[in-house]
């Protein structure tokens, strides 16, 4: 799994490197919590099919 996603950064207003920050199985897939290093927005993906990034 990689440890690097080039994500936009809401907070920084441009696209940043995200770091993968914590790792998890849970009964709907492996969650991957992604930071900013620069002001440390997080997100999560589960699975690719849940992503809190983005607008609900």
């Amino acid at each position: 799994m990689a440890l690097e996603l080039d994500h936009d950064c809401p907070e920084c207003e441009e696209e940043r490197t995200f770091y993968r920050a914590a790792s998890t199985t849970l009964h709907l897939g492996t969650k991957v919590k992604w930071r900013c290093p620069d002001c440390d927005y997080t997100f999560v993906r589960i699975d690719g099919e849940i992503d809190t990034s983005q607008p609900a």
